[in-house]
């Protein structure tokens, strides 16, 4: 059972997660929405545990959808049982959403509830921040590892392989995953990539290891399990090498971080850059808030944001 707010008496934004009230952004949201010109507008959570049942996802999407003042929220961890429990819920879904059966904004227009994938934007807006350009016609035989086979791992293989990128794309991208259903969803959702797509069932870290430890050199490795946020532990043992000279993406910026220190560890040895989450928030909740308020979150707003969230 999914315990709900009291009904809104202010303008209300939600965070529908797992651990909410340990995220920075309770105490970031307040600051954004006076900066942003908000007025009394509040964010509150909605804790659901990991796979819940279907009603438990049904009755926080009603709650929402049922109440003027709730406007919206924001998904993680959920995205896909979200989507596949509360689909018929939505008057409309974004192309995103629908091509890759997940959602992480709700909002609402006029009386239609509306539901948005934004991991194809906020992950290709933060990974245009730290991969050089050039870096994959530099390194032309380094491959891409994607840890994990949820809706940001595939929204990131994705957008790696997009035609705006021209020549500039990695050799081949790996996606590997502890179960064979969501990888064989992930066939079919990039069967049309560009890149070369490798799939492999993972189910202990050790066999993770394996295909990390035979990425060619400048190689990108990306922690999309959620491991080390809301459930401790890492992808990979504490014995894998990462490539030489390569890139490491720690999705999290919060929790116990495994994965990241594993690369750390190695960082100066192996010549890695290390990029960890913060970024991947800032642009996952402004593009959120901007579709929940209809406001505008881009250039100068969006420097402020993140000047005002490293503050």
């Amino acid at each position: 059972m999914v315990h709900l707010p009291p009904k809104a008496d202010r303008p209300t934004m939600y965070f529908i997660g797992v651990t909410t009230g340990q995220s920075s952004i309770m105490r970031l949201f307040p600051i954004w929405a006076e900066a942003l010109g908000l007025g009394n507008a509040c964010i509150k959570g909605i804790d659901i545990a990991i796979h819940a049942p279907e009603e438990d996802y049904r009755e926080a999407v009603a709650f929402i959808k049922n109440d003027p003042m709730s406007l919206g929220a924001l998904v993680t961890t959920h995205k896909i049982d979200l989507y596949n429990a509360c689909r018929d819920m939505f008057e409309f879904v974004d192309p995103y959403a629908e091509m890759f059966g997940e959602l992480s904004s709700i909002s609402k227009d006029g009386e239609k509830l509306c539901a948005h994938a934004k991991d194809p934007i906020s992950s290709g807006l933060a990974m245009d921040a730290f991969i050089p350009k050039g870096h994959w016609q530099r390194y032309k035989d380094a491959e891409v590892c994607v840890l994990g086979a949820g809706g940001s791992a595939l929204a990131i293989s994705a957008y790696l392989a997009l035609p705006k990128h021209e020549n500039d794309v990695p050799a081949r991208i790996n996606l590997t995953n502890r179960s064979a259903p969501r990888l064989s969803e992930a066939v079919r959702i990039l069967s049309e990539l560009r890149v070369p797509m490798s799939y492999h069932m993972c189910p202990r870290p050790d066999m993770n290891d394996e295909i990390v430890e035979r990425l060619p050199e400048g190689s990108f490795v990306v922690n999309a399990t959620g491991l080390g946020k809301d459930r401790p532990g890492s992808p990979l043992t504490d014995r894998c090498r990462f490539p030489k000279n390569g890139l490491v993406w720690e999705l999290n910026y919060r929790g116990s971080l495994e994965f990241m220190h594993q690369a750390e560890a190695q960082s100066e040895e192996r010549g890695l850059f290390i990029e960890d989450g913060w970024t991947y928030f800032i642009h996952g909740w402004t593009q959120v808030i901007a579709e929940v308020f209809h406001i505008d979150v881009t250039g100068e707003r969006l420097a402020m944001c993140d000047r005002l969230a490293r503050q």
